[in-house]
């Protein structure tokens, strides 16, 4: 590709702590592999610990330049690590301490969407221990508030259903969003570069989009471009961006919308850390937009270091 200097390593951080380390270890040699292919000097690093200390001596003695993060979920997205990068003055990709945080918080990522007029889903807050708030509307979804690839969710149709979501839910955060339930289509969108990619529909075979159907061949199918009419396609674009921007994520990203049936477009989720797997979204929507999986890698390192060099260029000026 040309964009990233042969004299740099670049290090990627995969595995992690969280219930998403399995898909980490995939994403992180997918993008292992595609820097390889384009002749980047690389070395995949396993995080296996969430200490900060011993994330900097791993760190320290892998003596790279670039830290390219795969890690998904808790000490990926939610700023922790980058906040270590950023102590060791180590270049990485992505969103910064704050916007990683805010994005990977569904809590606070909600009220920060409606601060800023993004459409999102009406929402609630249960603490465990505590009682079930008044007012729930069914359906909702539930969901932790502090987790990603759909885990610990479940869609509740009646109150008698509640209280087991509620306990699944808890399993990993002891905070759960119990969220509107929008009827009718589901999209996400990538972000590059600050632009959104092609829109994608995800139509579940069965049920809704969870972990097992995120991560298994067959169980869904995803139509790219998604067919839409081209104002309601735009539409969809700008909020993602918007979501994304609401966030303060930059580089990069993907935006999970819900279509309700009368065509009002909400916001679901921004993921600061998209997948890179086979099955992953952000690549299909990229490659609509014809950019490979390999340039779109470089891209994400390319981003990085570019924005590292404008900061030094400030400084000098």
């Amino acid at each position: 590709m040309g964009l990233i200097p042969d004299s740099l390593t670049v290090g990627v951080l995969a595995g992690g702590v969280s219930g998403e380390r399995e898909i980490s270890l995939i994403s992180g040699q997918e993008a292992y592999n595609a820097l390889r292919r384009n002749n980047v000097r690389s070395v995949f690093i396993d995080i296996v610990t969430c200490e900060p200390e011993k994330v900097k001596e791993l760190l320290s003695a892998s003596n790279i330049d670039v830290a390219f993060i795969a890690l998904h979920g808790e000490f990926g997205e939610d700023g922790r690590i980058q906040k270590i990068l950023d102590e060791v003055s180590i270049t990485y990709t992505g969103s910064g301490q704050a916007a990683s945080y805010l994005a990977m918080n569904k809590i606070f990522s909600k009220k920060m969407f409606i601060k800023c007029k993004v459409p999102t889903p009406g929402f609630l807050v249960y603490e465990e221990g505590k009682g079930i708030p008044y007012g729930i509307t069914y359906p909702v979804v539930v969901k932790p508030y502090f987790a990603g690839s759909s885990l610990g969710v479940s869609v509740v149709t009646d109150a008698g259903s509640l209280p087991a979501a509620l306990g699944k839910a808890c399993a990993f955060q002891n905070k759960v969003v119990i969220e509107e339930y929008i009827e009718g289509r589901e999209f996400t969108v990538g972000i590059l570069e600050e632009k959104p990619l092609a829109v994608v529909e995800i139509i579940p075979k069965k049920g809704y989009f969870d972990f097992t159907t995120k991560y298994s061949d067959g169980l869904a199918e995803f139509v790219v471009p998604a067919q839409l009419d081209d104002v309601l396609y735009q539409c969809i674009q700008e909020e993602a961006l918007r979501a994304h921007q609401a966030l303060g994520c930059k580089h990069f990203s993907r935006v999970d919308i819900r279509l309700r049936t009368d065509n009002a477009v909400y916001v679901l989720e921004v993921n600061s850390i998209p997948g890179l797997t086979t099955h992953s979204l952000l690549p299909l929507s990229a490659r609509c937009c014809g950019i490979s999986f390999d340039e779109l890698v470089a891209r994400m390192v390319w981003l990085a270091l570019n924005e590292k060099k404008q900061f030094q260029e400030v400084r000098k000026s």
